[in-house]
């Protein structure tokens, strides 16, 4: 498939209101007629998440549903949905960090397919990335290419999980946000932080450090290309 082509009438985004599903949701504006977002209120600590996504979608004109998913919280235990976790400060050798949430992506894919195919929609859109999956393995390409065929034999559906930032690094990612007209709104009404702090966020969590490592290489990088 050409990305950067208008591929299909329709498509749902899997949205959190963080950089890389944002990033995605303007890639489905440019790309498709009409765009849904999905969003999952599944116990996570910082209502600023749902409260980001509402006001992008808002401003973007994207209509929005949101799905309650609260047995994850309970069954999955995480430093995302569990005050008393905290957060790990670097990745744990041979284990994934405690900020995965088992079954995640597996869940919400399932419920916007879901979605999607009542709608009569076949594109289903995540921000997942192999490149910077941060050992979470609900990210990764081969899980999504699996998924999808369950998907479409437990449907009997045509669906294709699209994937616009799989093979690309953090610094790409803005890259495209800003090609997109994006690059403020993500910087500034995103929330990427595990603190749940909007923006540029705390600093010092890992997903806030992914991102400012990445925003600096595109920065400089375009600085050096605008002299």
């Amino acid at each position: 498939m050409e990305e950067n082509k208008k591929v299909s009438r329709k498509a749902v985004v899997v949205y959190s209101g963080g950089q890389d599903s944002t990033t995605c949701l303007l890639w489905a504006k440019k790309n498709y007629d009409e765009v849904y977002a999905v969003s999952f209120d599944y116990g996570q600590r910082h209502s600023t998440e749902l409260a980001a996504a509402e006001k992008i979608c808002r401003e973007l004109g994207v209509p929005r549903e949101v799905i309650s998913l609260p047995e994850l919280n309970r069954l999955a235990p995480n430093s995302l949905t569990r005050e008393d976790i905290p957060v790990d400060e670097e990745k744990p050798e041979g284990t994934p960090p405690n900020s995965l949430v088992e079954g995640r992506n597996l869940l919400f894919l399932t419920y916007a397919a879901i979605f999607a195919k009542g709608r009569g929609i076949r594109d289903v859109i995540t921000g997942v990335s192999q490149t910077d999956f941060s050992g979470y393995p609900d990210c990764r390409d081969g899980f999504i290419k699996s998924l999808n065929v369950t998907l479409n034999l437990g449907m009997d559906y045509d669906f294709r999980l699209i994937t616009p930032l799989m093979w690309i690094d953090k610094k790409e990612t803005w890259a495209l946000a800003d090609s997109l007209g994006g690059l403020d709104l993500v910087r500034s009404e995103t929330v990427t932080c595990y603190n749940g702090i909007p923006g540029d966020g705390c600093g010092d969590c890992p997903a806030c450090r992914l991102r400012k490592r990445g925003l600096e290489l595109y920065l400089a990088e375009k600085k050096q290309a605008e002299k």
